[in-house]
């Protein structure tokens, strides 16, 4: 396969080049960020990119963002240090195709590699058990939705789903500004929602707010 690699830790990434090299893959690019990414998988077109979750600039997450919305055939599998499960379910949400852990044995990543080139997904047997755990869920979260935030977060989740922005819902709540942005972003990792527009279409679909309440009025 014609593989881009992109981490900004030069060292590994070389050395991860010489290794998937070895197996008989052509590394046809190297970037040092999200950005650089994005403009040598448009450039080259390979058939994989292994792409690190945080990097400087663009982030990994964004990036697979851009290249999955404009080039969906190009699998990317995120190989990174990050074991947080909003990384994780990010990364899918994102649309890559695998989430690898840095830690793996050579083997065990050569193996991933070669799983893509047959169309498989790149994840281990302890991510899928994660992900599964998580799809699993669903019923039970929706009915325990309420009860997951608090009661602040719910009112600012009621101001999210009615239209108001930062600055409005902290005056209508007598808080700062920044602690709205602060209980907004608990709510987004909360619900695993990657924006206000998903945020408050699931408060609507999954009954997390109060019917006609609008706190403040």
């Amino acid at each position: 396969m014609r593989i881009v690699l992109a981490d900004d830790h030069a060292l590994f990434r070389d050395g991860l080049g010489s290794l998937v090299g070895a197996w008989g893959h052509e590394v046809v690019g190297l970037a040092a960020d999200g950005a650089e990414a994005v403009d040598l998988v448009e450039r080259l077109r390979p058939d994989l990119v292994l792409m690190d979750v945080r990097m400087p600039g663009m982030s990994g997450l964004e990036a697979t963002r851009l290249i999955a919305h404009d080039r969906p055939e190009i699998a990317i599998v995120m190989l990174t240090v990050s074991e947080n499960e909003d990384d994780l379910f990010a990364a899918i949400k994102a649309g890559a195709r695998g989430y690898l852990l840095k830690n793996l044995e050579a083997p065990q990543l050569r193996s991933m590699i070669e799983a893509v080139g047959r169309g498989e997904a790149a994840i281990t047997p302890a991510t899928a058990a994660r992900i599964m755990s998580e799809l699993a869920r669903p019923a039970a979260a929706t009915d325990a939705g309420p009860d997951r935030l608090t009661e602040r977060e719910i009112e600012v989740l009621e101001l999210v789903t009615a239209g108001l922005r930062n600055k409005e819902i902290a005056a209508r709540l007598g808080i700062s500004e920044n602690t709205a942005k602060f209980h907004l972003r608990n709510i987004l990792e909360k619900l695993h929602a990657e924006s206000r527009t998903e945020l408050a279409a699931r408060a609507v679909r999954e009954g997390l707010i109060r019917e006609g309440r609008v706190p403040g009025d």
